[in-house]
């Protein structure tokens, strides 16, 4: 046989595979591979993981009674894996509402979305003023040893953590901070909200991380700012009360022990509208280094 017939009977074979596509098929099989890679990837970065090797665990138990005849445990793990789905609807739904909200998030915001060349500019520069009266503020209560907990509203909404505290809406400055943390303070043990470069509440309650991997050390604020990060794209920033050393809280992760230029840079970076091309690379090392010590 020739080249040209092996060559023709090649393309023959590819226009049969393609004469029989479907375009909705292609898009069912790339829809469910995309829900189940990030699925895999949900799970892999939260404690989810464990309660599906506990699952899987179950999985084997329940194949080995049925192959020994066991009647009575037969029929517990028969009705427990019948409803399985209610049942991983209430294990996952930590999990589960934190994709959604995920979902919900859109790029269509001040973080890129609408707004002009010129509205940007105003943010930014509206955004440089509270960054300046942050940083500020925290160098001054770092250096006297004054615990505080700043949470930066990112494009996930608090509303929830808000309604715990005390609403303020006030203009943000470096002496506001500093007198909302003062230690005789009434709302000095709770977080402050910021929200569109507003420091918006105070006294906020925020949930603790349910990771138990972290160093034993940290206080309750640490756990707290780690906790916000895991539910949201927010910024926390800690101060100290026991060493004065300042931190951040960023997607799960914490920055410990930083100074008031580097907190000014991290700021700069998550907060100021920008390129996010440009900016992905300076903010993996800015929050690369110096994260949770066990």
């Amino acid at each position: 046989m020739s080249i040209a017939d092996k060559l023709n009977d090649i393309w023959e074979l590819v226009a049969a595979v393609f004469s029989d596509f479907n375009v909705s098929d292609f898009l069912d099989i790339c829809l469910v591979a995309f829900v189940i890679y990030n699925g895999i990837k949900l799970i892999r970065e939260t404690r989810a993981i464990q309660l599906v090797k506990g699952i899987a665990l179950l999985g084997v138990i329940y194949v080995i009674i049925s192959a020994l005849k066991m009647q009575a445990s037969d029929y517990i793990f028969d009705r427990l894996f019948t409803n399985i789905f209610l049942v991983l609807i209430v294990l996952f739904q930590p999990e589960i509402r934190h994709a959604v909200e995920t979902m919900g998030r859109t790029r269509f915001s001040k973080w890129g979305g609408f707004l002009s060349r010129n509205e940007q500019l105003k943010y930014n520069e509206r955004t440089k003023e509270c960054i300046n009266a942050v940083y500020k503020a925290c160098s001054d209560m770092s250096d006297r040893r004054i615990g505080a907990l700043l949470v930066f509203e990112r494009e996930t909404l608090l509303g929830e953590i808000i309604e715990t505290g005390t609403v303020i809406n006030a203009d943000i400055s470096r002496e506001m901070i500093r007198s909302i943390f003062f230690p005789q303070a009434p709302l000095h043990d709770g977080a402050v909200v910021i929200r569109e470069n507003k420091l918006h509440a105070a006294g906020c309650i925020l949930p603790l991380t349910a990771n138990h991997e972290f160093s034993s050390e940290l206080g309750t604020r640490h756990r707290a700012a780690l906790g916000m990060s895991e539910r949201s794209d927010s910024l926390t920033v800690i101060v100290s009360e026991e060493t004065g050393h300042i931190s951040t809280a960023y997607k799960g992760l914490l920055k410990r022990n930083i100074s008031d230029g580097e907190l000014r840079e991290i700021l700069n970076e998550l907060l100021l509208i920008r390129d996010d091309r440009e900016s992905a690379s300076r903010l993996r090392v800015l929050l690369g280094s110096k994260k949770n010590k066990k």
